[in-house]
């Protein structure tokens, strides 16, 4: 009898141990997997965004962009702060569902609350220039 129950004490230290083991070896591939490098070419992109739209003060034209060509109020252009320099956007009023094509060559100033800055020209494309500031609609386009 006292054989018997040393015998199942000791099989219950050793379940114990086993279970004790397995749970530190998958607490640590958790750990080790959680805080490995992120990939940033595989990582999702955003391609579609919303928030609020201006357009350039005259002042600006003539001046270089952050691209290094010069701005012009007739050009489809804009500023974006994350899209790389040279991406097609199509930006969407929607008060009015109205829809423009620009290319960014430009970035906003980090105070500036706006999502997007649009030359003069792709502004009244959109009937922003009465407003002056509106909600929009960014895609990304490929």
């Amino acid at each position: 009898m006292l054989f018997r129950t040393c015998q199942m004490k000791l099989n219950y230290s050793r379940i114990c141990l086993f279970l004790s083991i397995t749970t530190l070896f998958v607490l640590i591939q958790v750990m080790s997997y959680s805080q490995g490098k992120v990939n940033y070419r595989h990582a999702k992109r955003i391609n579609v965004a919303i928030g609020f739209a201006s357009f350039y003060a005259d002042k600006f034209e003539g001046r270089k962009t952050a691209s290094g060509e010069r701005f012009s109020q007739k050009e489809m252009t804009c500023a974006h702060n994350t899209f790389p320099m040279g991406t097609r956007l199509r930006v969407t009023n929607l008060s009015n569902h109205r829809s423009v094509i620009v290319k960014v060559n430009d970035r906003l100033h980090h105070r500036n609350a706006r999502l997007v800055d649009l030359s003069k020209a792709a502004a009244r494309k959109i009937g922003l220039t009465k407003r002056g500031v509106t909600k929009v609609k960014v895609e990304r386009l490929h």
